[in-house]
């Protein structure tokens, strides 16, 4: 049986023919392969670690099991998929309602165990029925206002949680990385929050020795004087250890909440299997159900002992593009190099030490992007906001969501803010179009048209 685990030598192992591209199946020589892996490690780690930090998670839990979930994604899908899987920034938003509703973290980490068990379902689905069952279910007009509202959602956390900590730090941290994104070309444009976070932490750190003290909320919201940048639990971290764990405990308010996520998460499977199809020239139309079945099993596996779910990074697509390299053997590894970094206790003590206005400017970006990514995808999909069948479910249900309207059923039960947003969504749009009149039904959902998961020219999803 083929795991994706031998690979042919490229040429002389050394640098590809001009015009080349190193196919999935081949690779370099084996110290060029450890750099490129090192090279993947280093662009998702501007993602893979904040989100953990903002879910209140174990980062070098999360980072760990990246590793052990990209191990599980290349098996899945043998050689043909090059992928890393890391921390997804969708669930961002999931896991501050949840704790604003009183939520542990293992509250957090069985919600989303139940979106893995979903998403390992619609993966098997999608291997029964096609690709095109996704756009039926889900077409653009959905798709995009779940994810912009599931990004938009977050704001009210920027604002109350983290900007008040220490606002000039945000603003500075906001401005570079702003610049960072726009300015910085190829691979360092891919870690431009990364470099965001690292030119906080030096700001912080300067503004401590000039400074002092600040008095403002801390990370409790008690307003008290403290250090910016707490470095004291590093020095108290081991080099080598595991990382805590914990099992997941499940509430169905909790689960109601993280649900929708899937939508986001199918959404970021389908635009990087197609990115990488279209990068390698081999359709991988047959392939999106094993990615889509693996990030479900990866996820639930991550949950299980208290890790952050995962999935496909679009930032590792930008490496690949950069270099022309898609062996997965470099990606083999990039889960070897993040499985060391998961037993370093003082790495994580250094990541958990981020302080909270460099959060607070880094979010403030990070967050509208998701939510703009909803846009994005309407606009690649050329979807026509002029038609009330689209506008109408997309406008109450965005609103909805980012508002945080509460629909409640009895005393210990309730819908509110991204879970009645989504099912407004979904719900709304096909009920509409079960009556719209046929001329606002522009397009067929299901036809031989729509046997690709996307429409032309869409781009990959960011994590």
């Amino acid at each position: 049986m083929d795991l994706g685990v031998r690979w042919k030598l490229h040429g002389d192992g050394r640098t590809p023919t001009p015009g080349a591209v190193v196919r999935p199946d081949e690779r370099l020589s084996w110290p060029r392969t450890f750099g490129l892996g090192a090279q993947h490690v280093v662009a998702m780690f501007g993602a893979s670690f904040v989100a953990p930090v903002l879910m209140g998670l174990d980062p070098n839990l999360a980072i760990m099991m990246s590793g052990v979930a990209t191990v599980i994604f290349l098996l899945s899908t043998r050689v043909r998929v090059p992928s890393y899987l890391g921390c997804s920034l969708s669930f961002v938003g999931v896991a501050a309602v949840i704790r604003a509703q009183g939520g542990t973290s293992a509250t957090v980490t069985g919600a989303c165990f139940v979106v893995g068990v979903a998403l390992f379902l619609v993966g098997l689905a999608v291997q029964r029925f096609g690709a095109r069952i996704i756009h039926a279910a889900m077409p653009p007009i959905v798709t995009g206002a779940v994810v912009m509202l599931i990004g938009f959602n977050l704001a009210p956390v920027t604002a109350s949680t983290y900007w008040p900590q220490d606002q000039w730090t945000a603003l500075l941290t906001m401005l570079v990385t702003g610049a960072a994104v726009v300015c910085l070309r190829g691979f360092w444009s891919r870690i431009a929050i990364f470099l965001g976070l690292v030119f906080g932490y030096a700001v912080s750190w300067a503004f401590d020795r000039i400074f002092g003290r600040i008095h403002s909320a801390d990370a409790s919201g008690k307003v008290t004087d403290h250090w910016r940048l707490d470095l004291s639990g590093v020095g108290k971290a081991d080099w080598i250890g595991l990382p805590s764990f914990h099992g997941p405990t499940f509430q169905w308010s909790a689960i109601l909440v993280a649900l929708p996520v899937v939508i986001a998460l199918v959404a970021e499977n389908a635009g990087h299997v197609k990115a990488v199809g279209e990068m390698t020239g081999d359709p991988l139309d047959d392939e999106l159900g094993t990615a889509i079945s693996a990030d479900g099993a990866a996820s639930m596996l991550s949950t299980a002992v208290g890790g952050p779910p995962n999935t496909t990074y679009s930032e590792n697509i930008g490496v690949m593009a950069a270099t022309r390299v898609y062996s997965t053997a470099a990606y083999w590894a990039a889960a070897g190099f993040a499985l060391l970094f998961g037993v370093c206790p003082k790495f994580g003590a250094v990541v958990a030490a981020i302080p909270g206005g460099v959060l607070g400017g880094i979010t403030v970006i990070l967050y509208g992007m998701i939510g703009l990514l909803g846009a994005q995808i309407w606009l690649n999909a050329r979807v026509d906001l002029r038609n009330p069948l689209n506008l109408v479910p997309a406008a109450a249900g965005i609103i909805i969501g980012i508002g945080g309207v509460t629909l409640k059923f009895t005393d210990n039960f309730s819908l509110n803010g991204i879970a009645l947003g989504t099912i407004v969504v979904i719900t709304g749009y096909h009920a509409l179009r079960a009556m719209a009149p046929a001329h606002l039904r522009q397009e067929p959902l299901l036809d031989s048209g729509t046997s690709a998961y996307d429409g032309p020219g869409d781009q990959p999803a960011s994590s």
